[in-house]
């Protein structure tokens, strides 16, 4: 399994969730329990205190002292953590043999203290009571002491024993945490197996929706819409690179043909002139193509028009009739322009789309006939429409007509004046601005054009 897999990761992070938990808990119970280990000795002290302070303070007389001393003698050795020691000024009164360590203790102030004993790893928990002299006896001081080593090592345990409960839950969050997320990425797993089926040329097949989680059904939905996109993209590719061939094919046979029979026997010099005119126009055409193609390559890299100016489209529309003047008279067509608006754009590019847009207007008008060139400011954008009188085009064909090398006429009829590229150049210099194009067929009517920002 790879280290960066979906379950795995989930699994360090049911770890993770599962370690501050433990942490949370765990180190709340062991203050919990800290804190009630530490006030058992003091309330097993206060306990025994209250009992024998009294007997204490019975009677003054060394008889009953000695009966308290016997007492005191039993107690411990009945519970070797306790220790007594009675520290007075006269050795008849006291108890326990106090020691100069014990003695410089009890000279401290009464109530519950700490004290160290030598060859001991805990310290004594020690309750210090002070008596008044009493007929005979003389003041005392009571130190009644619990060892605290088996609350410590009591404390120890527990915490040994969160720290072993703690892995071994992190180690079945983390064992579970990964079954779980095996069987819930099932369904992906399925999925990248059906995916992987997926391959050109069968783009045809789609993910399957049903039954699978919500959260994977708008990914199988996207994925699939991305599908359909791809399909769709990968036909125009064979079907750009099938006119391509054609396109560069036809040329090429002429070319080679024309000199075939040229060489085939000897010829006059003004033969071969012809020939080599014949050649001339198809090289151009050829050129023509290639330098289509790569202008728009250039444009589908993303490239941008950066050399803009302010400019009347009026005014250019005006400049590439003039240009055009020798085609429509030819074509014995009219043009007529309304409209202007002031825009910054690459003059070049602009004439380049006026001049593929006037073209195929004239390609497609009948002698005698008017096109209408009509600029329009349409909110933050304007409008370039160029429409002339001809025959609707299906609906079917609308939305594919700025695409490359696509004619509604599939016998590629006129092929020899256009190769296919003037309305993509259109629609590629419209993107470049920031703009776009359209098309409508109504009422015997057809208008190309692009938008351009204001």
């Amino acid at each position: 399994m790879p280290t960066n897999s979906i379950a795995l990761r989930l699994s360090g992070l049911f770890s993770g969730v599962a370690l501050l938990v433990f942490l949370l808990i765990g180190g709340a119970l062991y203050q919990q329990v800290d804190k009630s280990l530490g006030l058992l000795p003091e309330a097993e002290l206060e306990a025994r205190s209250s009992v024998l302070l009294s007997s204490l303070n019975h009677d003054s007389t060394l008889e009953h002292w000695a009966k308290v001393s016997a007492k005191l003698k039993q107690l411990g050795e009945e519970d070797m953590r306790i220790r007594f020691w009675v520290v007075s000024g006269d050795e008849n009164y006291e108890y326990g043999t106090p020691d100069a360590l014990v003695r410089t203790f009890a000279e401290g102030p009464a109530g519950m203290r700490n004290l160290r004993l030598p060859g001991h790893a805990y310290p004594f928990k020690v309750l210090v009571n002070a008596l008044p002299a009493k007929g005979p006896r003389p003041p005392l001081k009571f130190l009644i002491a619990i060892d605290t080593e088996t609350f410590r090592q009591t404390q120890h345990h527990l915490l040994i024993a969160l720290i072993g409960l703690a892995i071994i839950g992190i180690a079945l969050a983390s064992a579970l945490g990964y079954w779980v997320a095996r069987i819930g990425l099932k369904p992906l797993i399925k999925l990248s197996e059906e995916a992987q089926k997926l391959a050109p040329p069968r783009l045809s097949g789609r993910l399957q929706l049903s039954p699978l989680p919500p959260e994977l059904s708008q990914f199988v939905n996207s994925f699939n819409s991305t599908l359909e996109r791809v399909e769709q993209a990968y036909s125009r590719l064979e079907s750009f690179n099938a006119d391509v061939a054609h396109e560069l094919r036809s040329p090429l046979t002429n070319l080679i043909g024309q000199t075939q029979v040229a060489l085939t026997r000897g010829r006059s010099a003004e033969h071969y002139f012809e020939v080599l005119q014949s050649n001339l126009e198809e090289l151009e055409r050829l050129r023509s193509i290639i330098n289509d193609m790569l202008f728009l390559a250039s444009a589908d890299q993303g490239s941008k028009a950066t050399k803009l100016i302010s400019t009347s489209l009026a005014g250019e529309v005006a400049t590439t009739l003039d240009y055009l003047d020798f085609i429509l008279e030819d074509a014995q067509v009219q043009v007529r322009v309304s409209g202007d608006a002031q825009v910054r754009i690459e003059i070049a590019h602009l004439r380049r789309a006026l001049i593929n847009l006037l073209s195929n207007a004239v390609q497609h008008t009948a002698p005698g006939q008017v096109i209408e060139v009509r600029i329009e400011r349409e909110g933050e954008q304007v409008a370039i429409a160029v429409s002339n009188p001809g025959e609707a085009i299906a609906g079917e064909h609308l939305a594919r007509l700025f695409e490359r090398f696509y004619r509604v006429d599939a016998s590629r009829s006129n092929s020899g004046a256009n190769h296919g590229l003037g309305l993509a150049i259109v629609k590629a210099i419209a993107l470049m601005h920031g703009g776009d194009v359209f098309v409508r067929s109504q009422d015997g009517v057809n208008t190309f054009g692009l938008h351009l920002p204001a």
